[in-house]
């Protein structure tokens, strides 16, 4: 089972991510009216195609229906600086839109929210529309992201459009009216990204800010180690004038950058937006294991491994959490396979590994160990059960 465990990381490690590509990227170019506005929003627009080219068919390989993921820009920035983002998400199956508004050097931060808010719902309703391109190919779940100013500007859509599913940016900044009081609203799942190395918005400032209001029940940051604000994208010169008179500067590349923004979104949509239960294992696992990331969070997103629903409570009792020298675990009578337990600590460093056969009960020992947050994982054949412990 050991084994096993470190041959899925070491696999997890020597990919982008490993997920299989199953479509081609087809693009157009559409505008949408905005009626309540009187405001056209030409957008860029990627979705999953049997093969890649300008105007091509929807996949007809499957008659599934994609969720919508509406993205918002940085500062002065343009939808083709974001590449990377379409690149990884369309093959997965997700349509992908880029609102091509507010670009000058005076962008209204709101308008570019309540734009992001609108196409979700326009490309819906297109979905619904027997004449249009997106009939029937449009699923009920919605993303709504951006990268900087684009990613604060995601905090501000919610608020006209409280369908949307999740939320996930890149390096948020701040905007006006204010993304961080704008999150203290918002309880749906929420996935952040920051840059250690972001000196243009950096995470102090904002994204943690960010972070510590919401109030949702499942909310992560994810701290690119070494990783800066411009390299969230591909290479754009107006951002780059801009990260290149500050520091510090990155000391990842763009193209490790990108591989972990990859690993981390990819099975973090596919568990809130398909609900994939195994790319949600995925995701939880990584972020007990990943040493390119400092990771913060507060859930869970998926207990088993199997398609299963098992009850956690059946596994397993614990206590006392908060923890000073023991913390007991207690298992229930059906757990009759070997146990792999393990604590790692928010860095990702394994602190403590051990395999369980035939006990019922077990004591950890946390007296040896800093004060802080504990990652505790419990592993079976058929079962991972992720939760925290803090050591005081």
């Amino acid at each position: 089972m050991k084994y096993n465990f470190l041959l899925l990381l070491l696999l997890l490690f020597c990919c982008n991510y490993c997920f299989a590509q199953q479509y081609g990227i087809g693009h157009q170019t559409i505008s949408l009216m905005d009626t309540s506005r009187n405001r056209t929003i030409q957008t860029e627009l990627y979705y999953p195609a049997d093969s890649s080219g300008e105007n091509v068919p929807f996949a007809t390989s499957t008659t599934e229906k994609f969720p919508v993921l509406v993205f918002g820009h940085g500062f002065v920035m343009t939808w083709d600086a974001y590449r990377n983002i379409w690149e990884a998400a369309v093959p997965h199956g997700y349509i992908l839109a880029f609102p091509l508004t507010e670009t000058g050097i005076s962008p209204q931060h709101l308008e570019l929210g309540k734009d992001l808010a609108f196409l979700v719902d326009a490309i819906k309703m297109e979905g619904s529309n027997t004449g249009s391109f997106f009939y029937d190919r449009v699923d009920s779940s919605s993303c709504v992201m951006g990268h900087s100013m684009g990613g604060g500007a995601s905090f501000l859509a919610l608020q006209f459009n409280p369908g949307i599913t999740a939320i996930a940016n890149l390096a948020a900044a701040e905007t006006s009216p204010s993304a961080i009081e704008a999150a203290a609203s918002i309880s749906i799942p929420s996935l952040l990204f920051a840059g250690e190395n972001d000196c243009v918005t950096p995470p102090a400032t904002n994204q943690i800010l960010m972070f510590d209001s919401l109030p949702s029940a499942c909310k992560t940051l994810v701290t690119i180690r070494g990783g800066s604000h411009c390299q969230m994208a591909d290479n754009n010169f107006l951002c780059s004038i801009g990260e290149n008179s500050c520091t510090p500067a990155p000391t990842i590349s763009r193209i490790d950058q990108h591989a972990t923004i990859d690993r981390f979104l990819i099975p973090w949509l596919n568990f809130q937006l398909k609900g994939n239960c195994a790319d949600g294992a995925r995701f939880d696992s990584l972020a007990v294991s990943d040493p390119a990331v400092l990771f913060s969070g507060n859930c869970q997103l998926c207990t088993s491994t199997t398609t299963e629903e098992i009850d956690a409570k059946n596994f397993y009792s614990i206590g006392p959490n908060p923890v000073h020298d023991f913390l007991q675990i207690r298992f229930s009578e059906t757990v009759t396979e070997p146990v792999l337990v393990k604590i790692s600590d928010m860095l990702g460093k394994n602190r403590y590994s051990e395999l369980y056969t035939g006990a019922r009960t077990i004591d950890l020992t946390f007296s040896n160990l800093e004060n802080g947050m504990y990652f505790i994982s419990l592993e079976t054949k058929n079962y991972t059960q992720l939760f925290k412990a803090l050591k005081y």
